[in-house]
This record gives structure tokens, sequence and C-alpha cells, in this order.
């Protein structure tokens, strides 16, 4: 899987861009500030439908457009995949409403179709590794959360339906709550929202389980390799609402084989379960305002060698694990879709010794295509710079370049 061609208009500080890119290793080199980091950001929203930077779509739109009457942004990415090639389209624009205000319109399109977000998936798939990433393990939660919805959903739609229904009724039942609180009235209410709560948290949590289940399968050995066999990694899941915690769902995260299959899961059990759990919490979650079991609540640690390196471990060794799962995770996309995605690393090597560099680039030859943005491309070896497409990149405009 690589993009052919990524088409920008009033993206970020880009006013319009136009770029062909080769199935290869490709450098995009220039100073802090200047559009690398937004070049990424776009590739990864074509994929996921959002920003991995902003939750706010607004904040995407190109300044001079903002000025505009109606301002718009608009994406488009050209796919080539094994048996297929596909246009991706995200287009922003502002939709003038009758009381004189406009909303934001968001609209996606798959081969000039519209679809919903979901139909992303497995479409465009990509890993994207940042220097804020190293504060992933001892970062907030809803960090190490997101970083396992964005692989999720590129790959089960599903996932993404699932999840979008839980935000919206979670959503609907705090604010029900505190009417409750503040007015009274008939907590039958809530029931049909926490129907939705119950089918939906139940299938996030599983689908969260058995991912991390394989991440921590890839991780670990891809962390003793950049450790020298030294340290052993560990990715636990430690959802919010497991109170059965069956055998035939504790699958010793991290000791099982690929090769093992799951054991089965008795669903309706667990429906069963967070409807109680509802039904004994009501009243505290009543005075709380709020929602207080469910997925949106999941953790997520990184233990090495019997430590949470999340609170306990140096940055080199919080740097080392979040290296070790992108690198998982790009190995598990591949093999739930049969293609390597495409890898965006921005400014990674800045922040890896001699060692890893080297054993991450060594890595590069199993992705089809990587975007790599630098400001020192002698960072990397020679060798590796004769086989790259190498782009300058500055106030927004590219311009290639020969090394």
């Amino acid at each position: 899987m690589h993009i052919r061609s990524l088409s920008l208009r009033q993206f970020r500080m880009y006013n319009r861009l136009e770029l062909d890119l080769p199935a290869a290793p490709i450098l995009l080199l220039g100073a802090n500030a200047q559009g690398k980091t937004s070049l990424l950001e776009a590739i990864a929203y074509l994929s996921l439908g959002r920003s991995p930077l902003t939750s706010t779509d607004q904040h995407l739109i190109h300044w001079n457009s903002v000025q505009a009457d109606l301002p718009f942004a608009h994406l488009q990415a050209e796919v080539i995949r094994r048996n297929r090639v596909d246009f991706i389209e995200i287009a922003l624009q502002h939709k003038a409403l009758s009381n004189g205000h406009a909303r934001l319109e968001k609209k996606i399109k798959l081969n000039q179709s519209v679809i919903r977000r979901a139909d992303l998936a497995g479409h465009l798939n990509v890993v994207m590794f940042m220097p804020e990433d190293v504060t992933l393990p001892g970062g907030p939660p809803s960090g190490r959360r997101r970083h396992l919805d964005d692989l999720l959903s590129q790959v089960y739609p599903d996932y993404v339906e699932a999840l979008s229904d839980y935000q919206t009724a979670a959503s609907r039942r705090n604010a029900l709550l505190r009417h409750l609180r503040e007015f009274g009235g008939d907590v039958a209410q809530l029931a049909p929202l926490e129907a939705v709560l119950v089918r939906t948290g139940v299938s996030i949590s599983l689908y969260r389980r058995r991912l991390i289940n394989a991440l921590t399968f890839y991780a670990d050995r891809l962390h003793q390799d950049l450790t020298g066999g030294l340290a052993w990694l560990k990715v636990q899941y430690q959802p919010n609402f497991d109170p059965l915690r069956p055998p035939a769902i504790d699958y010793q995260m991290g000791l099982v084989s690929q090769a093992v299959d799951e054991p089965p899961v008795n669903v309706d059990a667990l429906h069963e379960a967070y409807r109680e759990m509802f039904n004994r919490r009501r009243r505290q979650e009543i005075e709380r305002g709020m929602t207080l079991i469910g997925p949106h609540r999941d953790e997520v640690r990184f233990v090495s060698d019997g430590v949470d390196i999340g609170t306990f471990g140096s940055r080199g060794q919080q740097r080392t694990a979040v290296l070790a799962l992108r690198l998982a995770a790009l190995r598990w996309l591949a093999q739930e879709t049969g293609e390597a995605p495409v890898l965006l690393l921005d400014e990674v090597l800045a922040e890896l010794d001699r060692a890893r560099r080297g054993y991450l680039l060594d890595l590069l030859g199993d992705v089809e295509q990587t975007i790599l943005a630098t400001t020192d491309a002698e960072m990397f070896p020679d060798a590796f710079r004769q086989k790259t497409m190498l782009l300058e990149v500055s106030g927004g405009i590219i311009t290639p370049l020969q090394d």
C-alpha cells in the first residue's frame, strides 16, 4: 500500500499542493514550523477521517481561507493497494445558516461516492510516530485509549460505529444524570441509553482486549531486539468494567502465541453483568452527574521487567517502549490487512541513539512507503539517502531536491 498522489487545498499552511509520491522512502527536509508535520497530519486525516493532532476540524483550515466568507479545506489521495486503486477525498466547508451563523460540514468520499467515516477502514492504513509520543506511557489515559481506537478504526468499520454510538449515548446519559440530580424524575429514562452502552461497551472492550493481546505479542519481541535482549515488555489492558473476569476471556496477555485460538466469550453474560453494574451504581452516578463505568475509563499500562515504565521508567525506557509499540502496530496492521501500512515518522531519529536508528532504518525495507520528516538530512546514512526521494519543505511549499 502506498500513496501515489496527494492534493491539499487550504489545509493548515498549504494554500495548494499537488504532489506525486513513489513507493519508496521519502524524506521531508525543512526547518521547524514549515509544514512537515502538517503533511503527515493530512495523510493521517485521510486515513482516519479525523486529525491525530486536534479534535477541532476548524483548526485544519488555512488562515487565509478562514478570513474568507465561506472558508474550506480539501484533501485528496490516490492510494495504490495490492488489487485496486482508491481515491479518498475529505472536504471541510462552512455552510451558511438562516440565522446568519455558519457551521462546518465534513464530507468524505471514496471513489467519488459519499461514505461514512467508518467506511474509510482499510483503504489507507497508516502508523504515525512523533516525538511527543514518548509521553504516551506516562501521559493521560485518553492518549493510550486513542492509540487503540486509531488502530482498530483502520481495520474494523463496526468498531468505528460502536465507538461513535457509545460516545453519543454516554454524553446524553451524562446530561440526563445531571438533570435527575438537579430536578429529579423517573430513572427509567436511563434505560434506552444504558442499553446502547451495554451493547457497544462490551464490543469495544472485546476488540481492545484482542488488539492488546496481539500488540504485546509483537512489541515484546521488538522491545527485546531494541534492548539487546535485556528487557521484556508487556502491554496490560486494565478495563474499567470487567466484573466477571471469567477464565474464558483471560488471555494471559503477552504469554500466548498468535497461533492460539481465542477461547469463546459469553457475550450475553457480559451484557447482563454490565446492566447489573449500572443498577448498583445508579445512585452514585446521579450524585456525580456522570457515567462512571465503561470503556471511556479504560486504562493501558506498559510494564517492563516488572516495572510500570509510565510511572517509574526513564525517558529512554519510555521512548524504547513506544518505538516497540509503533512497530508492533505496523506488524499488526500488515497481519490483519495483508498489506503493510504507510509509515509516517516525524523527527523520530533525533530521539534515538545510533543503534536504535540503525534498527529502525533496517526495518523500513518491510514497508512499501515511509515518509520521514527531519530538520537534518545528515542524520541519515548516505546509503539510505541515496534511495530516498528528498523534498524540501518551506512555508507550505514543497520542492524536490537532488541529494
